[in-house]
């Protein structure tokens, strides 16, 4: 199984007359066994996107072309592409290896020679020895890896998966986590992954395309949107950021962490500093190196790491920021610290604007 390139082109979805659109004008390529995630919010277009590029939805505007192939008119099940959802959707009264067997039963595929192939797709996700269960009996992962082997068995040209892993605990997602990147090593498809999890996505793709209410924010490297975001409503979806209001003046921003230099040129104006909270540096409060000196008023534990919340008195008020420790690195609340701000972690990103233009595509891995 090799994937193919997907090219999506200005779909645009309005459902009704004088309603908002679910989808406007959204643009994105991705290579040809690449990943893609599609990161937002609730509500934000993700799986009006994989519902038109799968052809079970119309759209409004805009094409779908696969290996440079206009996919306009052409049904669903003749696009060469498999969807998993949230739910697995399996047929309860079948066996697990019927379940898999089933897509190529559809196409015309010969009885047994179906369910050899379902035994060795139920292999590749782990599953040997299933076939003979019902698929009632089955737990949550193990429905999803049916779900996933029964959809790979299509050989699709490209897999499209509608958070298919959200309503698992965090280790069996972690499990499915693995898994997929196995599969992807051996077989290659190219793969549209919607999830509103910036964890997961970072785990999984190549690249992002960030989406809130049905339009395009920014798509790229996730180090790069993570480091780089194009808006704060990108920054705040990714997560793990300081943010502190300013004024830029001559490429330095002022605010309560005093005057600091900016790694490249941005317009003067309001702005907001944006800094990743392992960024920055925490050490003592003689520390000649130091950006800014402040209090921690608050530690806490997120997994083996240590996250403090430092407040920093200057002109016009306080900054709060977070600052990820060093592993062994113990700072009690109360502590006067000083903080490094190293120059290629400031970024900045103007009030009425954006920082930088959207970067379409994925990069392939």
């Amino acid at each position: 199984m090799n994937g193919s390139e997907l090219r999506l082109t200005g779909l645009t979805r309005v459902h009704g007359t004088g309603s908002a659109p679910a989808l406007a004008d959204f643009s994105l390529e991705v290579p040809a066994g690449a990943c893609m995630a599609i990161l937002g919010p609730s509500g934000s277009g993700k799986s009006t996107v994989l519902r038109l590029t799968a052809g079970l939805d119309e759209p409004t505007a805009g094409s779908v072309h696969l290996d440079g192939a206009d996919l306009a008119g052409v049904l669903p099940e003749r696009r060469g592409m498999a969807m998993v959802f949230q739910r697995p959707l399996l047929f309860p009264h079948l066996s697990v290896r019927d379940n898999v067997a089933f897509a190529d039963r559809v196409r015309g595929v010969p009885r047994r020679t179906a369910r050899r192939r379902a035994e060795e797709f139920l292999g590749l996700v782990q599953l040997d020895g299933f076939g003979d269960r019902p698929a009632r009996a089955l737990s949550g992962g193990q429905e999803q890896r049916v779900a996933l082997a029964r959809a790979l068995a299509a050989e699709p040209r490209v897999l499209l998966l509608d958070e298919p892993f959200s309503a698992l605990d965090a280790r069996l997602r972690e499990e499915m986590h693995e898994l997929l990147a196995d599969l992807r090593m051996r077989l290659d498809p190219t793969i549209l992954l919607v999830t509103h999890d910036h964890a997961e996505a970072g785990a999984l793709a190549d690249g992002v395309a960030v989406l809130d209410r049905g339009r395009l924010l920014q798509a790229g490297p996730m180090r790069e949107l993570y480091a780089r975001p194009a808006s704060l409503a990108v920054s705040r979806l990714l997560g793990g950021r300081t943010e502190v209001a300013g004024m830029v003046r001559s490429g330095v921003h002022r605010s309560p962490l005093g005057a600091l230099a900016l790694p490249r040129k941005v317009p003067d104006g309001p702005a907001v500093l944006v800094v990743r909270h392992e960024a920055v540096q925490v050490t003592t409060a003689a520390d000649p190196a130091a950006d800014a000196v402040g209090t921690v008023v608050r530690a806490r534990r997120r997994g083996m790491r240590t996250l403090v919340t430092v407040e920093v008195p200057g002109d016009g008020g306080t900054a709060a920021v977070d600052a990820e420790l060093e592993p062994g690195q113990e700072v009690p609340t109360g502590r006067t610290v000083g903080l490094r701000l190293p120059v290629e972690g400031r970024w900045v990103v103007p009030v009425d604007g954006v920082a930088v233009e959207p970067v379409a595509g994925a990069p392939r891995a």
